[in-house]
């Protein structure tokens, strides 16, 4: 009689049949299961929305995730939050793709085929961790650790600088280029020069009336650009009685300078003289109606506006004009931009800005500049700053020393974000031992020796003190949106993790078994805050709600009133700007700008910002050379022709745009191409303008001059089709290319 046997029977039959036969080893054993395994908590097919922080800048804005069945569907701006106030950037709303990279790393590895090989193994997590541990307790000294950050959320930098006080090593240091190009540590040292104080300033341009922007692209990529652009729609809305009135100074027509009323394009490091010479004219016309200049006249002593005007190329005339704008005004402010970072007389620059402010009276005034108020937590107070020039400086030469034996690298990328000539990729590989945290094959975790890839910020927990945070404290609260995707670790649970192994000083340093202990005991300190904007009543409510709404902040604005405690005594002066290359040979003055969309290249992985057209020029997905019409003219070359940019350090080859929004005398090219490594949507693509910069550093306030190179630019007779969104046909009408 014949017995019926089910699929199931019959599927332990066969594998039992295989192990009998030896074939068990062939045998894939599968699990079925559904395409995707929702949280108790969640209804399939419905969205829950999770709070927390964005990670593609430092700026801290608060985001809202849309999730469905356990997958990140959509980003949004945190409505609640006072930063954003609900509002988004492109790349807050591309962080998706950097969940989804195809190119993520989805475990730990070790490179077997030696540093640049990109030959990756995959290392077991208990056995990578035990192989850095045996490192740093082997090390001939403490102080011979490094820790290399960049963009590093604020409760890690704090882990961080504890952790590496407990052994005896040096502070971390947190060097990117972004902010070497929105000029973070030169805005720290410009609060400290005036105010004595470490906080970046805050500019209150929602209820300025007059705004001189001296190179602060605050439209763009400069502090917080999108609570920067929700405060510019205020005042153009004429909050404070009139539509309001933009100047924007730089050689370049950025968004900023396409959305001011005047766009003056000045040369490359006159902008300083350009402000000394308006506090000039304020104080000795007696400008304003904030009463005598007498006090100020000492600071103006030894300017000549004559020269001034000759060396910006504008008329004594149109000076006073402007001047007479910015002081008639009861709410006038200046912003001391990034730009003016990149010159060699960067400090003195932003100081003869910040006069403007301090002779106007527009210190703690509404519409005028301000200092953050500190947040009332002793976990929160942010101690690590943008590390000047001269401290990576210091780091590289102890590596090229053999003074560093082990060396962390976390959300910096210095192979491909500097210099050659910093020798930073040289200096490498006298370190023993280099462990980077990326997620992802980058040109700097393609010289590592171990790979522990962190989790991405919608997978991971943390906080990040927002500076500046807009009127108010303002802390930002991240939470996983959704579950790990692949074996990757917190590099919070990795540093626990090892300061529990190492024992001692460290261990009792970091006694917190995991992250999210540590943030829950942070977080309770803010607990019954008087000034906080929700309340509870014991730390698990505290925690709850902290989750929920996205983070803490005060419940109405609370800014602190600068005062200006180191106002100088002597005369201002603003050297002119030093610059690399004989304007005989070299007749371009070379500005490199920030990407929008790509960022200083770290958003060069996501298609989504690849594809996102530069608002001024509509080009994406390459590099490309900026040139005035006259200057293409000159050169014989058009759109789309390929031309070869020469310093006096090295070359790069790209397509023309004539853009007519750019000096004559000055070539721009945008950051974020020109990738080695970094996954397939960016290597390959386009040139590293930074392969330009020459070495011109401005030692007394130890600045990387990345403005002060000249070029020269060289027809190559060869074209290749730019991808731009649209362009002119010369009849007027848009054509799609």
């Amino acid at each position: 009689m014949a017995h019926r046997v089910s699929r199931r029977g019959f599927l332990k039959i066969a594998a039992g049949a295989s192990v009998v036969a030896g074939l068990s080893p062939t045998v894939r054993r599968v699990a079925l299961e559904p395409f995707v395994r929702p949280p108790e908590e969640e209804l399939p097919g419905r969205a829950t929305w999770y709070a927390s922080t964005c990670r593609q800048c430092p700026a801290g804005c608060g985001v809202i995730v849309r999730v469905i069945n356990g997958r990140a569907r959509k980003i949004e701006g945190n409505p609640s939050h006072p930063l954003n106030r609900g509002k988004l950037c492109a790349r807050g709303q591309a962080g998706l793709q950097v969940l989804y990279n195809p190119d993520r790393l989805q475990n730990a590895v070790r490179q077997t085929g030696g540093r640049g090989s990109r030959r990756f193994e995959p290392v077991q997590w208990a056995e990578a961790t035990d192989q850095l541990a045996s490192a740093l307790k082997g090390v001939g000294g403490k102080a011979r650790v490094g820790f290399l950050g960049g963009s590093v959320p604020t409760h890690l930098r704090l882990l961080v600088t504890r952790f590496l006080e407990a052994l005896g090593s040096p502070g971390p240091v947190l060097f990117d280029l972004h902010s070497v190009l929105e000029g973070g540590a030169e805005a720290h040292a410009l609060a400290d020069r005036w105010f004595g104080s470490a906080d970046k300033p805050i500019y209150d341009i929602g209820h300025a009336e007059v705004i001189f922007s001296f190179g602060a692209n605050f439209l763009e990529t400069w502090l917080s650009p999108v609570s920067q652009s929700y405060d510019y729609g205020t005042m153009r809305q004429g909050q404070s009685g009139g539509r309001g009135f933009l100047v924007q100074f730089e050689p370049r027509l950025s968004m900023t300078a396409a959305s001011a009323d005047q766009w003056i394009p000045v040369p490359p490091g006159t902008e300083g003289l350009v402000a000394l010479g308006l506090g000039r004219i304020i104080v000795e016309e007696n400008l304003g109606r904030v009463g005598s200049h007498r006090e100020h006249a000492q600071l103006y002593r030894d300017v000549s506006v004559g020269a001034v005007a000759e060396a910006s190329g504008l008329s004594v005339d149109r000076l006073q004009k402007l001047a007479r704008a910015f002081a008639d005004a009861d709410r006038s402010v200046a912003l001391p931009g990034g730009y003016l970072s990149g010159f060699t007389n960067a400090s003195q620059s932003m100081d003869a800005v910040m006069a403007l402010n301090v002779i106007m009276r527009r210190l703690g005034r509404e519409g005028g500049v301000f200092l953050p108020h500190t947040i009332p937590a002793e976990a929160f107070i942010n101690p690590d700053l943008p590390s000047p020039f001269r401290d990576f400086e210091k780091l590289i030469q102890k590596m090229r020393d053999g003074q560093v034996d082990v060396l962390m690298v976390h959300g910096a990328n210095p192979v491909y974000e500097l210099p050659r000539w910093a020798g930073f990729a040289d200096a490498l590989t006298n370190v023993p031992l280099v462990v980077s945290f990326s997620p992802f094959i980058n040109e700097t975790a393609a010289q590592a020796d171990l790979i522990l890839p962190d989790h991405t910020y919608l997978e991971g927990w943390g906080f990040e003190v927002c500076s500046p945070g807009g009127d108010r404290p303002v802390v930002s609260s991240q939470q996983p949106a959704v579950r790990p995707l692949y074996d990757t670790r917190s590099t919070a649970d990795v540093l626990l993790k090892l300061a529990s192994s190492l024992g001692g000083a460290v261990s009792q340093a970091l006694p917190w078994p995991d992250e999210v202990a540590y943030l829950e005991e942070a977080s309770a300190q803010l607990l019954g805050s008087s000034i906080g904007v929700f309340d509870a009543r014991t730390p698990a409510g505290f925690w709850s709600r902290w989750r929920q709404l996205g983070g803490w902040w005060s419940t109405k604005p609370i800014r602190q009133e600068p005062v200006a405690r180191g106002l100088p005594q002597g005369p201002l002066q603003v050297p002119a700007a030093s610059f690399a290359g004989q304007p005989n040979l070299f007749p371009f003055t070379l500005l490199p700008y920030e990407s929008i969309a790509l960022s200083d290249g770290r958003g060069a992985d996501q298609h989504w910002l690849q594809e996102t057209p530069d608002p001024m020029t509509t080009a994406c997905w390459n590099t490309w050379v900026e040139l005035n019409p006259a200057t293409a003219a000159q050169l014989g070359v058009t759109d789309d022709d390929i031309v070869r940019v020469v310093s006096t350090h090295n070359a790069l080859e790209a397509p023309v745009v004539v853009f007519p929004g750019i000096r004559p005398d000055v070539v721009a090219i945008p950051t974020g191409q020109g990738h080695q490594d970094y996954g397939r949507f960016a290597a390959g693509r386009g040139s590293n303008v930074m392969d330009l910069i020459a070495p011109v550093v401005e030692r007394e306030a130890a600045v990387l001059a990345w403005g002060g190179t000249r070029v020269r630019v060289e027809a190559v007779h060869r074209s290749t089709k730019l991808a731009r969104l649209e362009s002119l046909d010369g009849k007027g009408r848009e054509t799609l290319r």
